[in-house]
């Protein structure tokens, strides 16, 4: 990309300080390998704690294999991704940066070391199988993005947000604070509590030579190539978790066959989502990793009645129970994460995301009765055509990412997945990383963490929750 390499390059054209010489690289460094070649993934543990509803974070071994996503078709971005990617691979050895491949054919060039991508067709399978940890540059599309891309698996690895795009309710840091918030993530669950890698003393731990100082401490093992950049934060001190439910989705024809392989990407300007092909499972994969017969959602499934006139007619049953026969121009079932998405726009509630439950919000109704329902997570709903539309067609969609048209006598099946421990770790939901939040001050209980600061703050901030009308009035 031509701007990337013109960000290098001072006023003339000369090289600015401290920029790289892209053309003294050898093309061997600018190599796209294949990610099928780097190791399985490093599945980190998530832990409860008493001080707060969130989980903390537990890396057994520093995550090795990272996927980027800057948001797509904003250059600005993706210079900044480049500069994000030389700094991680300076200074954490071990790293493996991977890229969607057309984001890799942009900007190998620009890097002086090579990254690792593979085919669209593969994608949704082989990010399941190989990444620890992904990083989002953008906005909450971009998150949604990346969770897409893991749709159809039990376990998504850990999402490190920067707010980079227009709304940013999800993003989580500034761009501006990325050592900081990478450093944080990367060492969460590092198992020496030190102030400073480059300390002498931990110099010599790390040559495995016992200190006269304290003969109790433990050498940093996996951690100890860093390179000055990081902290142990200790085993108080880990990256928060906010586990975001998901919604598990199965599209079934008339004869009760589900056909969530015919759902499409519903753009062309994301190709590395993939098909939505159930694979085969590996005898090896863990079972958090584990291919399900259907897809999942973050934010909403919805349909609607598309390009039609006439407004669409949905049977909706709860647990097998006949609720209501909806007339409107649609109907959304949404997370709580999404209940500031379109539900929020369509008139429903919003939910705070530690809330286990799942929305029903019609869109439009033409009885004003039909209200915006909030049901335990793992109700089970069922969205029928009625015999009553004409025979039309109307689109489904997950997330917005993937489509396919339902008839009569076809049904979505909806239920909250569900968030289990077993011994591979947590299975289910989205892991997010959550900005380290401040401690209780006045009369609370010192040292406790606040959950989730930035949930009220996104309210306040982006939605101008109760915002009043008119000019704020000035006091005298």
């Amino acid at each position: 990309m031509a701007a990337l390499r013109r960000s290098c390059l001072g006023p003339g054209g000369r090289q600015a300080a401290g920029a790289h010489r892209l053309f003294s690289v050898s093309a061997a460094h600018r190599k796209i390998l294949d990610v099928a070649a780097l190791p399985d993934r490093t599945v980190p543990h998530y832990q409860q704690t008493k001080t707060s509803s969130l989980l903390s974070l537990h890396w057994p071994q520093p995550p090795r294999n990272v996927l980027l996503m800057p948001k797509l078709h904003a250059p600005r971005v993706t210079v900044k991704a480049v500069e994000f990617a030389k700094h991680i691979y300076n200074n954490y050895p071990g790293l493996n940066l991977v890229f969607e491949s057309h984001i890799a054919k942009d900007i190998h060039e620009t890097l002086p070391f090579p990254i690792y991508t593979t085919e669209p067709s593969n994608a949704p399978t082989q990010f399941a199988k190989k990444i620890d940890l992904v990083t989002t540059m953008g906005g909450d599309g971009t998150i949604l993005r990346a969770a897409s891309l893991f749709s159809m698996h039990n376990s998504v690895p850990p999402i490190l947000s920067f707010s980079m795009g227009t709304l940013g309710f999800l993003g989580e840091w500034k761009f501006g604070e990325y050592k900081r918030a990478w450093r944080e993530c990367y060492m969460s669950g590092c198992s020496v509590t030190v102030e400073d890698l480059v300390d002498p003393h931990t110099r010599a731990a790390v040559a495995g030579v016992q200190s006269s100082h304290n003969p109790d401490f433990t050498p940093l093992d996996a951690w100890e190539d860093i390179r000055g950049n990081g902290q142990c934060m200790g085993p108080g001190r880990t990256s928060k978790i906010l586990l975001r439910n998901r919604l598990r989705v199965g599209i079934y024809d008339s004869e009760g066959r589900n056909i969530n392989e015919q759902l499409l990407p519903t753009s062309e300007a994301e190709p590395d989502l993939g098909p939505a092909t159930a694979h085969p499972t590996l005898n090896h994969t863990p079972s958090s990793l584990m291919t399900p017969p259907y897809l999942h959602a973050i934010n909403e499934v919805s349909i609607d009645r598309g390009s039609h006139p006439h407004l669409a007619i949905i049977d909706i049953f709860v647990n097998g129970h006949f609720l209501t026969e909806a007339v409107a121009d649609g109907i959304l079932i949404s997370t709580p994460t999404g209940s500031t998405a379109y539900s929020l726009s369509a008139g429903g509630s919003i939910v705070h995301p530690l809330v286990k439950s799942l929305l029903i919000t019609p869109i439009s109704p033409r009885s004003l009765s039909f209200r915006p329902l909030v049901l335990p997570l793992h109700t089970k709903v069922v969205l029928k055509l009625s015999k009553r539309n004409r025979g039309r067609e109307l689109p489904v969609s997950i997330d917005g990412k993937r489509r396919v048209g339902v008839t009569i006598g076809m049904e979505v099946r909806v239920e909250g997945e569900r968030l289990e421990k077993g011994v591979d770790g947590w299975r289910g939901g989205v892991p997010c990383v959550i900005r380290a939040s401040s401690t209780r001050g006045g009369d609370g209980p010192q040292g406790i963490a606040e959950d989730d600061d930035s949930w009220v703050g996104g309210l306040n901030g982006l939605l101008k929750f109760n915002y009043p009308f008119g000019e704020p009035v000035e006091e005298p």
